[in-house]
């Protein structure tokens, strides 16, 4: 396991996995981050998925589980067996067709190289250590998972270049100094100049303090 990965993803236990969705996607979103997940990133996520998806990092699978008429040729890749198994359940058995534990700053199998027409990464860079630059190895990783003409979608909160609120502040300390984020440095010049590195178009809108991201056309 790569030292910049253990830290976010050991935190997400069976007990914090009930806690997820109302804690991170209801309260935190709304009040800290200020991006709403219903009106922003669950569009984002269902106008560019394809049918053939990968989803790395997969938290509780909410995101798949309001995209079903979407894709019934689903992966899933994280390093935390607990929310492969709390998102396989969710999503369904039946639309998942595998499921992949790997760290995402490794490279990928060669059998799951080109193959996918999107993959996301929703909430996954800031939770991995190291600056922007140093995470980058994670989405060229994601970036050869795509079949030619595939997306990479995906949203990560900001941490420079933007203005916190008291909440966000808070949260934002905390969770850095206890490693569940590594992203006081992170900008959204940063994320660009990485998305820019592995794709030829890249699109990002900052909503609140979440960039929220789609590249294409890989390089």
């Amino acid at each position: 396991m790569d030292r910049r990965s253990e830290k976010g993803a050991g935190i997400y236990t069976p007990f914090i996995l009930k806690l997820y969705d109302m804690w991170v996607l209801n309260i935190s979103n709304n009040y800290a981050w200020r991006c709403n997940t219903d009106k922003i990133l669950l569009p984002h996520f269902q106008q560019n998925m394809a049918k053939n998806h990968l989803d790395i990092g997969v938290g509780t699978g909410y995101y798949l589980a309001k995209a079903n008429d979407i894709s019934d040729t689903i992966t899933l890749l994280d390093l935390n067996p607990n929310s492969l198994a709390a998102a396989k359940k969710r999503i369904g058995v039946h639309r998942v067709k595998h499921v992949l534990q790997h760290d995402i700053f490794t490279p990928l199998p060669e059998e799951e190289k080109g193959k996918y027409d999107s993959v996301s990464m929703y909430y996954l860079l800031h939770c991995l250590q190291g600056n922007m630059q140093e995470k980058a190895s994670a989405i060229e990783h994601a970036s050869h998972a795509l079949s030619d003409k595939g997306t990479l979608h995906g949203a990560t909160i900001l941490g420079s270049g933007v203005e916190h609120n008291s909440f966000g502040r808070y949260l934002m300390n905390l969770y850095n100094k206890k490693g569940i984020f590594s992203n006081k440095y992170d900008s959204l010049n940063d994320l660009k100049n990485v998305l820019c590195r592995y794709f030829e178009q890249v699109n990002i809108q900052q909503h609140g303090v979440v960039a929220v991201f789609t590249a294409t056309e890989k390089k």
